[in-house]
């Protein structure tokens, strides 16, 4: 991680189809100023207001994550947020003439190419951290979260699918820009052929395709090129499950556990979290424990920029 708040060298765009809503949608990201934060705006909507991407703006977490104020929803966010953490952006002003980001091919991958080719600049500001003091749990069912204290923001994902082909995965994820990258990425999010036609009666997945998801049969991968990772369905999890924590609103220093959840629940211990400011502190990058500054990549010793 670097020490400085990031945020984009210059705009870019990105035209593609909302998954749910099955629109096309064109998104685009503007360079930000330092303590901005990630926003969003509805600009086909008259009077829409800038929306931040935060834990408590979640309105829906059916099939995605929904943030918004009132009427005004940007719907499908989570992929996208994934991104600009794995990058380590900080700030960006979105502008999208749609209720949806688009869906692209399902990863977060067209979003790391499109960025990375805008080029990703430093601003003059020092980052802070949110570090986990204590472990804190959410469950539902048979499903459960949890966050613990770490040098470091590693997610544990387990899920279990009555499916030949899935049955229960298990991934540990050791957060880095690289690692990001390399191995989570480009997994994929998916769907089950047999519950296609219900979602589309619910008024979801109206954009979905093989171009855009993984498909399984009752027995196998109905996609013609098959799987991008042999455990790409857990992966595609810890996509979801950075983009939801990032709606805390900082780089994390701190273990994510998590066991057949989803984004009610990631969001369900986010909230949580921040309902109890005893399991956390905010830090600037000046004031991390040393030994969370190396597991960051940080200089032991940092000078303040003017």
């Amino acid at each position: 991680m670097l020490l400085y708040q990031r945020t984009l060298a210059k705009k870019v765009k990105v035209t593609g189809i909302g998954l749910h809503s099955g629109m096309k949608v064109s998104l685009t990201v503007n360079p930000a100023d330092s303590d901005t934060g990630i926003c969003f705006r509805r600009i086909d909507v008259p009077g829409s207001p800038i929306i931040s991407a935060e834990a408590l703006k979640v309105i829906a977490t059916e099939n995605a994550t929904t943030i918004g104020e009132g009427k005004f929803l940007i719907n499908t966010v989570e992929h996208l947020l994934a991104v600009f953490y794995g990058l380590g952006i900080n700030n960006a002003y979105c502008e999208i003439d749609g209720p949806e980001i688009p869906i692209m091919d399902g990863s977060g991958a067209s979003f790391v190419f499109v960025l990375k080719e805008g080029g990703v600049a430093n601003l003059s500001k020092l980052k802070n951290f949110i570090v986990i003091l204590s472990p804190i749990r959410v469950e539902s069912d048979d499903r459960w979260a949890e966050f613990h204290p770490s040098s470091k923001l590693i997610i544990d994902s387990t899920i279990v699918f009555v499916h030949p082909l899935i049955k229960q995965q298990r991934e540990v994820f050791e957060f880095s820009c690289e690692n990001f990258i390399n191995d989570i990425c480009r997994a994929r999010t998916f769907a089950m052929l047999k519950d296609v036609d219900n979602l589309k009666r619910r008024g979801l997945a109206k954009g979905g395709s093989l171009d855009n998801a993984i498909v399984v049969d009752d027995y196998d991968v109905i996609n013609p090129d098959g799987l991008r990772f042999k455990n790409e369905f857990v992966k595609h999890k810890i996509l979801d499950t950075l983009g939801d924590i990032s709606l805390l609103g900082y780089e994390i220093a701190g273990k994510v556990v998590t066991y057949k959840s989803g984004h009610y629940l990631n969001n369900l211990l986010c909230r949580k979290l921040l309902e109890n400011p005893n399991c956390y502190d905010i830090v600037s990058a000046s004031s991390l424990a040393p030994e969370t500054k190396i597991s960051f990549g940080l200089p032991q010793v940092i000078h303040q920029v003017s």
